[in-house]
């Protein structure tokens, strides 16, 4: 043999780099997607925790959502206060004038 069938060439350690990185992420997504399907109803049971407790507030159950609020009052807004036009509800409501004058 000589030696220069024994060097390799810098264009045969760029590719053989290549083919290793190519070869360690196909194992690394093949090994994720293994775990992933291994531990599927873990992985389910606890997204379910998680988006219960954002939509009940971490407080566990109805109850908690259903009572009284932390900073106190109603949990359940009314709409009372901001739905009324009046400023004074206290107030007999008045007559509107008519557009046009009205001659007979």
């Amino acid at each position: 043999m000589t030696i220069h069938r024994i060097r390799l060439s810098k264009m045969q350690k760029i590719v053989n780099f290549i083919a290793l990185t190519s070869g360690a992420v196909s194992l690394a997504v093949v090994a994720s997607g293994l775990y992933v399907y291994v531990q599927r109803d873990q992985l389910i049971d606890t997204v379910k925790q998680q988006a219960l407790e954002a939509v009940l507030g971490g407080s566990g159950g109805l109850g908690g959502a259903l009572g009284g609020s932390s900073l106190g009052g109603s949990a359940l807004p009314t709409g009372a206060t901001d739905l009324s036009p009046q400023t004074n509800p206290d107030a007999a409501p008045q007559a509107a004038a008519p557009a046009l004058p009205v001659t007979f």
